[in-house]
């Protein structure tokens, strides 16, 4: 493994961006400061943590549903490595228990072979409401049962996180999954606010992305939307496409509690990373225009979007400093799903997960553990 240095930029630690470079040795980070001369010029561009998305449906023309299998999920994550994402959850949308099963045991053998990026798996439904299923198949839902907490609870190697709609979960399947140390988000959820409440209650510790395919804030019914953003403790997924929210819902959202409780998601499709713009799921034909993609009815299904350009958005759109934005791309993930805290930070002894962008915020380069190198 290569030792390597950075000068003549910003490097963005969670206490704001430092002046002069930052050293690597054994795909750790060993200094940040002063340095001059080195092996990369950042020319006064940023280095920021490397970028963790914990919805990732697919990538590189491959879809996680369509092939669960180590291939496709080394696919996916080498399709969105060159825009910072160094982290990734390959997601799973609502699908027969037999195909996440299959899902289960691929993550597993991945993070055994070591395939970069990967660090668990997302399993979306089919534990949802189909009040709000959005582009989900109805057809796939089912209730949680005991077989499926053990099921759910199965994974060896990595993180899980699961995304259910509360009110078809009872609070003890809730409380086994979190013992068992599954992650636990609501999402395409209709639940009121008081049943939101139970869940949190039970177990659920974040949103699966919020505003979008849940009930939402009403002054007589605040709905799951009111009770993710009362409560400072849930964690926030956002897609900031343009498409999904609009900028002023988010930038409402943002203003109820700390930004570290906001993490950016893709929530990508097959679409990027790939030149091909549409593409099948489970029977439904989904075109990706102007960076969204959707059924023939107009259903939004999941996005074309990367991770670069939600933090570009998050800072231009939203008014967000690089600082925070940086924490809701890589810290916050990392905090929600319980990551060592040698992720998605930058600090002397984290890992050299690394994204270089320059003054406008595109990006020139990533590194994972140290490897990789400009774009």
């Amino acid at each position: 493994m290569m030792n390597f240095a950075f000068s003549n930029g910003h490097i963005v630690t969670a206490h704001g961006p430092v002046s002069g470079g930052l050293r690597v040795e054994q795909g750790l980070v060993s200094h940040i400061g002063d340095l001059a001369g080195e092996d990369f010029d950042l020319e006064g561009g940023y280095l920021l943590p490397g970028f963790i998305d914990t919805q990732v449906n697919g990538g590189g023309g491959v879809l996680f549903n369509a092939d669960t299998s180590v291939s496709a999920i080394a696919t996916i994550g080498a399709a969105h490595r060159p825009y910072g994402t160094t982290g990734f959850l390959p997601t799973l949308i609502s699908d027969e228990l037999e195909v996440i099963d299959a899902a289960m045991r691929a993550t597993e053998e991945a993070i055994a072979q070591g395939v970069p990026g990967v660090l668990g798996l997302h399993i979306e439904g089919p534990f949802i409401s189909e009040q709000r299923k959005g582009i989900h198949d109805p057809d796939k839902f089912r209730r949680l049962t005991r077989d499926s907490v053990a099921l759910l609870s199965s994974l060896k190697r990595g993180k899980t996180l699961v995304t259910l709609a509360p009110e078809h979960a009872e609070p003890e399947f809730i409380r086994a999954l979190k013992a068992a140390g599954v992650v636990i988000a609501a999402g395409h959820t209709d639940a009121t606010y008081a049943q939101a409440r139970t869940g949190i209650e039970a177990g659920i510790t974040g949103v699966t992305h919020l505003f979008n395919a849940m009930s939402p804030l009403n002054h007589r019914a605040p709905g799951v939307v009111g009770a993710a953003l009362e409560d400072q403790s849930i964690y926030c997924g956002i897609i900031v496409d343009g498409h999904h929210v609009n900028a002023a819902a988010l930038r409402i959202a943002l203003r109820t509690k700390p930004h570290d409780r906001f993490m950016l998601v893709t929530d990508a499709m097959p679409t990027v990373g790939s030149d091909t713009k549409q593409f099948d799921l489970m029977g439904t034909h989904i075109i990706a225009e102007n960076g969204v993609c959707v059924g023939p009815d107009g259903t939004l299904a999941g996005s074309d979007l990367n991770m670069t350009a939600a933090v570009r958005n998050t800072v231009n759109m939203l008014g967000v400093s690089l600082t925070d934005a940086a924490l809701m791309a890589a810290s916050a993930p990392a905090r929600f799903m319980g990551l060592p805290d040698s992720y998605g930070q930058l600090r002397v002894g984290a890992r050299a997960d690394l994204v270089w962008l320059d003054k406008e915020l595109q990006i020139r380069g990533v590194w994972i553990g140290g490897e990789g190198g400009p774009l």
